[in-house]
């Protein structure tokens, strides 16, 4: 792809067929969407409380697939599960479920507002990106709404 002008529609020649592969060092897609569903329900609720049952119900999981993710997460030291059953987040586990739903922001406003797609599919597609993006990709894009005057 280095032949390539700028601004040029890859051939089949050009292309590269390849495995999409996690970001490097990054959480399986389960384990971003379980942090970024409970930084999205604790900002939500006036308290701040939630347990394994509300993100299941939220996300339409199983109990058991959400309590062994929710496991995992906790032994990466991510987040924390109070007596209550209270989830908390560990600081690291916070700056990455940050860190994904600012992702999930960027690309659904890029979407929106540069692609044109309707806000639905937008937040949708987001969604689905947010886990395979490189961070070059995600770099250029925030560059390239920051420069339009979109962020």
């Amino acid at each position: 792809m280095d032949n390539l002008k700028k601004n040029q529609v890859p051939t089949a020649m050009d292309a590269v067929s390849e495995p999409v592969p996690s970001r490097a060092g990054s959480l399986a897609e389960s384990g971003e969407t379980y942090l970024e569903t409970i930084l999205i329900m604790k900002e939500r609720s006036s308290g701040g409380l939630v347990r394994a049952v509300d993100v299941a119900n939220e996300l339409r999981f199983s109990k058991p697939s959400v309590s062994r993710g929710l496991g995992q997460l906790k032994e990466k030291g991510l987040i924390t599960i109070a007596q209550t059953g209270d989830l908390e987040f560990t600081p690291e586990g916070l700056a990455h479920a940050k860190s994904i739903f600012r992702r999930h922001q960027i690309l659904t406003l890029f979407l929106q507002d540069v692609a044109k797609v309707p806000a639905d599919v937008a937040q949708r597609d987001a969604c689905r990106i947010e886990h395979v993006i490189s961070d070059e990709s995600m770099i250029g894009i925030e560059a390239f709404l920051k420069k339009e005057g979109a962020l």
